[in-house]
């Protein structure tokens, strides 16, 4: 957040003169006026100045932006970031030259560095969002996979009559499990255990 007192002629023109030092548009300001000044004699004896002070205040968006940016630079991968905001849903798309070094294994960095983002872009804003940090479609592809994986689960579980226990992983993907099998009535599925290690389980 930055503030900054500015005076000019006007309030209007108060107003300008500290949008110019802020490098900024009206919309992204909260406007004080301190003293709304008045107009001399012929516009010119006596006239006192107009003074305001504008805050800017930083976008929760813009500064989770920023710091997913110092992330991937602390990491030595020099990515591209792409936000898409959807009502209370905001993507960030990474995409660059060693992307898998951001993805790692099972998309465990990738979910990682998801929390964090989640918990920059929640500190202290007024707005809440929910996150998804995709790189160059890894997501898609993961789902694809999670789901793939829970028909062919259910399948085993179904040809051995016993229950099947999956890999522990976070809330998200295991949604997609729970999600993929809810038409299927020969099988029930749960979620067991404490994070980190809360896990599904299949059973006929």
């Amino acid at each position: 957040m930055r503030e900054i007192t500015a005076s000019g002629q006007t309030v209007e023109e108060a107003v300008q003169s500290a949008l110019e030092q802020l490098d900024t548009i009206r919309d992204h300001v909260e406007v004080e006026v301190i003293d709304e000044g008045k107009k001399g004699l012929l516009g010119v004896f006596g006239s006192k100045r107009a003074f305001v002070k504008v805050t800017l205040e930083t976008s929760q968006i813009e500064e989770a932006e920023t710091f997913l940016k110092e992330v991937t630079e602390k990491m030595s991968v020099g990515a591209d970031v792409t936000t898409t905001v959807s009502e209370n849903h905001v993507t960030f798309d990474l995409s660059g030259d060693k992307i898998a070094v951001l993805i790692g294994k099972h998309g465990q960095t990738l979910n990682a560095i998801q929390y964090l983002v989640h918990l920059v872009l929640n500190k202290d804003g007024d707005q809440y969002y929910t996150v998804s940090v995709d790189a160059e479609g890894y997501r898609g592809r993961r789902k694809e996979t999670l789901e793939s994986l829970a028909h062919k689960m259910a399948d085993k579980a179904l040809r051995m009559n016993k229950t099947v226990t999956l890999e522990a992983m976070p809330a998200f993907e295991r949604k997609i499990i729970h999600g993929a099998l809810q038409t299927n009535e020969q099988v029930k599925t749960s979620s067991e255990g404490a994070e980190p290690h809360r896990h599904i389980v299949i059973k006929p």
